[in-house]
């Protein structure tokens, strides 16, 4: 981001020529964008009536409509993958893997965010994504590749107090429980209930069911 950049740091600038959902070429230079995982062109994936889509060349169409021809500003974070400048880049002051992954056009990768403290946020992104049912998680959603999975996710602190991962006095026992299908909320007696892991990213206890859902979560369905 324009003024945002650590000192040191190469800053590419020039305007995007769109390879796929994660990949561009700023002039000569090949860029993977950092910290999030498109569907290869020829992935297909499924709708929530089970109907199937190419949603490979949507995320390659979605990417190329937003950022085709527009100047990128893109900050070499000093890695390489398969002879790919890895960068994380911005267009006109917003970080492009961030507005990827809030439309659903990207999934975002986890183990990043152990190395790199801005991916912190396509995570939260990712779950508000997936809540809205946004591009790729309005159905089942495929697989990250390995290398996005491969290390564990980031401690919850970034999301909710260190204490809130433990059951509140009184009657606090309801768990909300944050994964591919949004934010759900699980009452004890519930099929999942028992299978909810309090200690993993973005849980949190609710008193009341009036609660969760001021919230913003959505009671499961059984």
């Amino acid at each position: 981001m324009p003024g945002a950049h650590p000192a040191g740091a190469e800053i590419l600038r020039g305007p995007a020529h769109v390879i796929d959902g994660d990949t561009i070429d700023l002039g000569a230079t090949r860029i993977r964008i950092h910290g999030i995982d498109a569907p290869e062109r020829a992935e297909r994936c499924a709708k929530a009536n089970g109907a199937d889509w190419a949603c490979g060349l949507w995320a390659q169409y979605e990417t190329e409509r937003r950022y085709q021809g527009e100047v990128l500003e893109c900050r070499d974070l000093g890695e390489r993958t398969h002879g790919r400048v890895v960068a994380q880049c911005f267009h006109q002051g917003r970080d492009i893997a961030l507005d990827l992954i809030a439309a659903g056009v990207v999934q975002a990768c986890p183990r990043y965010a152990l190395e790199h403290p801005h991916s912190l946020s396509y995570i939260d992104a990712e779950k508000e994504a997936a809540f809205a049912a946004a591009g790729i998680f309005a159905g089942p959603v495929n697989p990250r590749a390995g290398f996005c999975a491969e290390r564990a996710a980031p401690s919850p602190a970034p999301f909710l107090p260190a204490t809130s991962v433990q059951p509140r006095e009184g009657d606090c026992v309801i768990k909300g429980n944050v994964s591919a299908g949004g934010r759900i909320y699980h009452v004890p007696g519930q099929r999942d209930y028992d299978r909810v892991n309090m200690n993993a990213p973005g849980k949190r206890w609710f008193c009341s069911e009036e609660e969760a859902r001021a919230a913003g979560w959505r009671p499961a369905r059984r």
